[in-house]
């Protein structure tokens, strides 16, 4: 059998090689890279490679086994104690990514809710989440309370909905209004918060969007990756006890996967150490961010979202895709054209501060964007 496999207009982009925190080497030249989501740059902290290190000595790589049969390490359970205590939850199960928390979590709830609600803007991970839960899909508008109320409505009477969504948004930061959709779900119903982007990062102790939005954890399944705030690799499920044993018991992607290396474990751990114990790490970003965007402000900039360390650009013709692009290169920053579900055809320019990022970096970057404002 011959495959015709359909051409997509998606080009596969050049390697990039990051060094020193906050630059890349691209075509053999250093530039300030103001892109990814390691908002704290945990990836490249001595105490989170340190403990991978030891973890590779004393654990080796792989226990090459589900968890449901030999794989099951302690410190899988120790990990999943920590991260449900950070982020103030009943328990947290691991998955080996953050991509499939989510449906992980639809897997083990398929059958309990008559109907999925997604925000049309949502990762494509929700998406496949919502077709696992086995029930109709509805959409409603992005961010929008009114018509998610309105397609409650389409629910109908009796109805136990399932609401998905972002916590925060990857392209502009926004982050989804759960304090407005909670109150308007029946005694039933729940929202699924792919936190991906908010997780260790929103909230006074970076326990996410719940914990921004002053929402708790009921009726909450809280998704969270280990790969962004955290810096390392894996995702988990927060919720729930009871969620917690069906993930255990009806889940294919908890059975069937093997589990997080043993070594990325260790600097999961690692990582939420240093969240929980150095305030100034918090204090640092907060005020990269402040410096960014307050000098575009001053120019009209409309921003919205200020807590969010990402600020996008979305540049209307191709001429002016170009020139900013060699605006860039000549200041020595990496141009962060991205393309990606949800942004316009011509991509969007998405700029990521981080805690590390020098101020001669945040100004250099400041000087460009305003002359080409």
């Amino acid at each position: 059998m011959r495959w015709v496999l359909a051409s997509f207009a998606m080009i596969e982009p050049e390697p990039l090689r990051q060094v020193n925190r906050t630059w890349v080497i691209w075509r053999g030249k250093r530039y300030s890279y103001f892109s990814g989501c390691d908002y704290f740059r945990l990836s490249s902290h001595p105490a989170v490679l340190r403990a991978a290190r030891e973890g590779l000595k004393r654990l080796g790589l792989n226990v090459a086994a589900s968890r449901l049969t030999t794989g099951n390490h302690a410190l899988y359970g120790r990990l999943e104690t920590e991260l449900a205590d950070f982020f103030d939850a009943q328990s947290a199960v691991l998955v080996p990514a953050g991509y499939l928390a989510p449906l992980a979590a639809a897997q083990a709830l398929a059958g309990h809710f008559s109907h999925a609600l997604v925000d049309e803007q949502s990762h494509p991970a929700l998406r496949e989440a919502a077709t696992a839960l086995d029930c109709p899909v509805l959409k409603f508008t992005h961010r929008d309370p009114a018509d998610f109320g309105r397609a409650l409505t389409r629910c109908g009477r009796g109805a136990r909905p399932l609401a998905l969504t972002d916590g925060m948004f990857p392209i502009d930061g926004a982050v989804a209004p759960l304090r407005e959709y909670l109150p308007l779900l029946p005694a039933d119903g729940g929202i699924l918060v792919d936190d991906a982007h908010g997780a260790g990062l929103l909230g006074a102790h970076g326990r996410g969007t719940p914990e921004a939005e002053g929402v708790g954890h009921d009726r909450i399944v809280h998704c969270i990756s280990l790969s962004k705030a955290l810096g390392v690799f894996g995702g988990a499920v927060l919720g729930s006890r009871e969620l917690r044993s069906r993930i255990i018991s009806r889940s294919r992607v908890f059975a069937g996967g093997t589990p997080l290396p043993l070594p990325l474990a260790g600097a999961v751990r690692a990582s939420l150490r240093i969240l929980n114990r150095d305030r100034s790490i918090r204090k640092r970003l907060t005020g990269n961010v402040e410096f960014v965007k307050s000098a575009l402000r001053e120019t009209g900039w409309d921003l919205g979202n200020a807590a969010s360390p990402i600020i996008p650009l979305e540049v209307k013709s191709r001429p002016a895709v170009f020139r900013l692009r060699r605006r860039l290169l000549a200041a020595r920053i990496y141009p962060p054209l991205v393309h990606y579900p949800g942004t316009p055809a011509g991509g969007c320019f998405r700029f990521v501060i981080s805690s590390e990022h020098t101020r001669a970096q945040l100004g250099n970057l400041v000087e460009v964007l305003l002359r080409m404002r």
